[in-house]
């Protein structure tokens, strides 16, 4: 990868206030490397500019890092190309992700990177319609997808894959009605636990987390 992309990686981490050693950094660097080699013939992303993908796939999915530490288990749902799951799974090297998607083609490439970076991940072909045993899907400590952007459609599917003591986490973009918010992780059962804003410093676009977990 050309010097843009790891100074964009590095500093929009660094305004993050995350740190990556040296061995996430090359990781991650050879996980983009792939995902743009496999782009050529399988359709994973739309971003191909070196710098644009370390922002918005890369960044963005590290952005998590505050609100997934501490947690054993990620299911990544509509999970694409393995984001946020890879990036996440690359800084967490304890953290056993799971990435599932409807496109087996995509989920091929996971199982590929996974293997070639060796890490706690796995690929699972399925729709995930909220029948975990039967989708071969686990319960998670942390359920996250970058596909939902509807958080009235993605808090109560993901509230069905949750562990006991586990956190949904909804991504969303700069219009965030925190009222709304709070109502849909109530209709789904879940309580509403925190909404963090942040800001890709290269792009300078608006990003906020909401977290959530199961009512008592």
């Amino acid at each position: 990868m050309d010097a843009p992309f790891s100074e964009t990686l590095e500093g929009g981490a660094r305004a993050l206030g995350l740190v990556l050693d040296a061995a996430a950094r090359e990781k991650l660097e050879c996980y983009a490397d792939r995902l743009l080699a496999w782009n050529r013939k399988v359709n994973l992303t739309a971003i191909t500019d070196p710098a644009e993908l370390a922002e918005k796939h890369l960044v963005d999915s590290l952005a998590l890092l505050p609100e997934v530490r501490g947690a054993a288990t990620l299911l990544d749902v509509g999970s694409g190309a393995g984001l946020p799951g890879i990036p996440l799974a690359i800084a967490l090297p304890s953290l056993e992700v799971t990435c599932c998607d409807s496109v087996a083609k995509k989920v091929a490439f996971v199982k590929a990177v996974a293997a070639e970076l060796d890490l706690r991940v796995r690929g699972v072909a399925a729709r995930a319609e909220g029948k975990p045993e039967r989708e071969g899907l686990p319960h998670a400590e942390v359920v996250v997808s970058r596909a939902f952007a509807d958080p009235g459609r993605w808090l109560p599917l993901a509230a069905r894959y949750l562990a006991p003591g586990g956190r949904v986490l909804a991504t969303l973009g700069r219009d965030v009605d925190e009222e709304a918010l709070r109502g849909a992780g109530a209709e789904a059962g879940l309580a509403f636990l925190s909404l963090r804003r942040f800001v890709l410093p290269r792009s300078g676009a608006q990003r906020a987390v909401g977290t959530f977990a199961r009512r008592e």
